[in-house]
Protein backbone atom coordinates (compact mmCIF):
# COMPACT_ATOMS: atom_id res chain seq x y z
CA UNK A 1 0.00 0.00 0.00
CA UNK A 2 1.35 3.69 -0.74
CA UNK A 3 1.93 6.09 1.56
CA UNK A 4 0.01 8.93 1.82
CA UNK A 5 2.19 10.98 3.84
CA UNK A 6 4.58 13.69 2.50
CA UNK A 7 7.86 14.67 3.90
CA UNK A 8 8.38 17.55 5.91
CA UNK A 9 8.80 21.15 4.04
CA UNK A 10 12.61 21.88 2.75
CA UNK A 11 13.37 18.08 2.58
CA UNK A 12 13.72 16.93 -0.75
CA UNK A 13 14.28 13.68 -2.20
CA UNK A 14 18.00 13.32 -4.41
CA UNK A 15 17.00 11.15 -7.34
CA UNK A 16 17.88 7.55 -5.52
CA UNK A 17 14.59 5.90 -6.11
CA UNK A 18 15.49 3.67 -3.20
CA UNK A 19 16.34 6.59 -0.83
CA UNK A 20 13.57 7.62 2.07
CA UNK A 21 12.47 11.20 1.00
CA UNK A 22 12.09 12.56 4.48
CA UNK A 23 15.46 11.31 5.26
CA UNK A 24 17.74 13.58 3.26
CA UNK A 25 17.81 17.38 2.85
CA UNK A 26 19.38 19.38 0.39
CA UNK A 27 21.29 22.12 2.23
CA UNK A 28 23.25 24.07 -0.64
CA UNK A 29 25.46 23.61 -3.57
CA UNK A 30 29.26 24.94 -3.64
CA UNK A 31 32.09 25.04 -5.41
CA UNK A 32 35.44 22.86 -4.44
CA UNK A 33 38.70 22.41 -6.92
CA UNK A 34 36.77 23.35 -10.14
CA UNK A 35 34.07 21.32 -9.11
CA UNK A 36 30.34 21.97 -8.13
CA UNK A 37 29.11 20.06 -4.67
CA UNK A 38 25.34 19.23 -4.01
CA UNK A 39 25.32 18.80 -0.14
CA UNK A 40 22.84 16.97 1.73
CA UNK A 41 21.62 16.00 5.30
CA UNK A 42 21.50 12.56 5.48
CA UNK A 43 19.27 11.39 8.78
CA UNK A 44 20.54 7.40 10.10
CA UNK A 45 18.26 6.01 12.17
CA UNK A 46 19.70 4.56 15.24
CA UNK A 47 17.86 1.78 17.43
CA UNK A 48 19.82 2.14 20.49
CA UNK A 49 18.77 5.72 21.24
CA UNK A 50 15.27 6.55 19.52
CA UNK A 51 15.40 9.79 21.10
CA UNK A 52 17.85 11.52 19.34
CA UNK A 53 18.22 12.64 15.55
CA UNK A 54 21.41 11.66 13.86
CA UNK A 55 22.85 12.76 10.64
CA UNK A 56 25.56 12.96 8.45
CA UNK A 57 26.59 15.29 4.98
CA UNK A 58 26.46 13.78 1.59
CA UNK A 59 28.72 15.54 -1.05
CA UNK A 60 27.65 14.84 -4.71
CA UNK A 61 29.62 16.16 -7.64
CA UNK A 62 27.18 18.13 -9.87
CA UNK A 63 29.03 16.39 -12.74
CA UNK A 64 29.22 12.60 -11.55
CA UNK A 65 30.15 10.52 -13.72
CA UNK A 66 28.53 6.60 -13.23
CA UNK A 67 31.41 5.48 -11.45
CA UNK A 68 31.33 7.76 -8.77
CA UNK A 69 29.97 7.47 -5.61
CA UNK A 70 28.59 10.11 -3.42
CA UNK A 71 31.23 11.12 -0.57
CA UNK A 72 29.95 10.87 3.10
CA UNK A 73 31.08 11.85 6.70
CA UNK A 74 30.57 9.98 9.53
CA UNK A 75 27.70 10.89 11.88
CA UNK A 76 28.74 14.29 12.94
CA UNK A 77 25.00 15.63 14.03
CA UNK A 78 23.57 14.29 17.05
CA UNK A 79 20.61 16.76 18.42
CA UNK A 80 17.52 15.73 19.99
CA UNK A 81 15.33 16.90 17.38
CA UNK A 82 15.25 17.23 13.51
CA UNK A 83 15.17 20.81 13.55
CA UNK A 84 17.83 20.99 15.73
CA UNK A 85 19.74 18.84 13.55
CA UNK A 86 19.10 21.39 10.17
CA UNK A 87 19.86 24.34 11.98
CA UNK A 88 23.28 23.08 13.02
CA UNK A 89 23.99 21.75 9.53
CA UNK A 90 23.20 24.99 7.95
CA UNK A 91 25.28 26.87 10.48
CA UNK A 92 28.16 25.56 8.53
CA UNK A 93 30.16 28.11 6.22
CA UNK A 94 31.76 27.02 2.52
CA UNK A 95 35.31 26.71 4.70
CA UNK A 96 33.57 24.20 6.79
CA UNK A 97 32.33 22.15 3.79
CA UNK A 98 35.09 22.46 2.10
CA UNK A 99 37.24 20.95 4.96
CA UNK A 100 34.32 18.03 5.74
CA UNK A 101 34.78 17.07 2.36
CA UNK A 102 38.60 16.96 2.14
CA UNK A 103 38.01 14.42 4.77
CA UNK A 104 36.17 12.03 3.26
CA UNK A 105 37.69 12.15 -0.41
Amino acid sequence: MASTTTPPTGFEPTGDENADPSMELHLTTFTHEGRFWDVHLEFVEDDRDPHSFRARLCFVPADRAEHEEPERTAVIFIEPSREEAVRAARALNRHHLAGMLRSVT
